[in-house]
């Protein structure tokens, strides 16, 4: 009973240490974004003075308020094409018998063994010959569609069962019908998952931004930041770490309110038949 105390407190001990190694970081540059330039090294988390001057100073030399919005309006809008033509096209495979289905299979395994990089060169000469670059269109339509969002779709909806389908179908219910009131409510956990993947993926891209946009305007939060910091515009590490902070927050907020169904999908929870 004693050696088993011993090692729960133990685990326990060394659960924590992990922890805040984990955490430590996150809260520092959190607690350095309001401490002035003298305070900026210390490893304290609490400052002794309290300042929004990083803030302030971050604010004023460069857009990032429209960089925030631009940023929230492209990967909301990617996450919820993801979401929508994800699912149906994985509804399709996994639930509907159509020619070439196992080829359409293959094929979006296949996309995924192919790096990005290789296809960074054509599609941005494609955005040129469409007449795409410096416009939201370049941003978002390349990222319509996910092959990993639409495995995972694919796989959770093979588990739901086909009596359920085939009595939808008797009730003249039409196929998209079926998925976005039968599929989606009982999805919600690897829909959950899938749209902080993608959210994520959206809000921290810069290489893409970078290649396809020019006009300060049009910067996404991520690419500003990256602009901001390479040409000196942040002065002092205060002003970097509250830039970054403010590139933080979105995703940390759209963690905490799908955190539950992302806990119950990574815990492998869902429909059993």
């Amino acid at each position: 009973m004693k050696r088993n105390l011993l090692a729960r407190i133990a685990l326990y001990a060394g659960l924590t240490i992990a922890a805040l190694t984990f955490i430590y970081p996150f809260l520092w540059m959190a607690s350095s974004t309001f401490k002035p330039p003298a305070e900026v090294g210390s490893l304290a988390l609490i400052p002794h003075d309290i300042t929004l001057d990083n803030y302030r100073t971050m604010w004023a030399r460069a857009p990032f308020g429209r960089a925030l919005v631009n940023s929230i309006f492209v990967a909301t809008t990617i996450t919820l094409s993801v979401l929508v033509f994800g699912s149906m096209t994985a509804y399709a495979m996994a639930r509907l018998n159509f020619r070439g289905r196992p080829a359409l299979n293959a094929a979006t395994i296949a996309v995924l063994l192919i790096p990005g990089q290789l296809t960074l060169i054509p599609l941005y000469t494609l955005m040129v010959e469409l007449g795409w670059v410096d416009s939201y269109t370049a941003l978002i339509v390349p990222y319509l569609f996910n092959p990993t969002a639409i495995l995972m779709l694919r796989q959770f909806f093979l588990q739901i069962p086909q009596s359920l389908i085939d009595s939808a179908r008797m009730d003249g219910m039409s196929e998209p019908r079926i998925l976005f009131t039968i599929f989606w409510p009982l999805s919600k956990p690897v829909l959950s998952i899938v749209a902080i993947f993608t959210f994520m993926g959206a809000w921290n891209e810069v290489l893409w931004p970078l290649l396809v946009v020019r006009e300060q305007n049009l910067m996404t939060l991520p690419q500003l930041l990256t602009v901001f910091a390479l040409g000196g515009g942040a002065g002092s590490v205060g002003v970097s770490l509250a830039s970054a902070m403010v590139l933080v927050v979105p995703v940390v907020v759209a963690y905490a309110f799908l955190q539950r169904n992302f806990i119950e999908s990574m815990a492998g929870s869902g429909i059993k038949g």
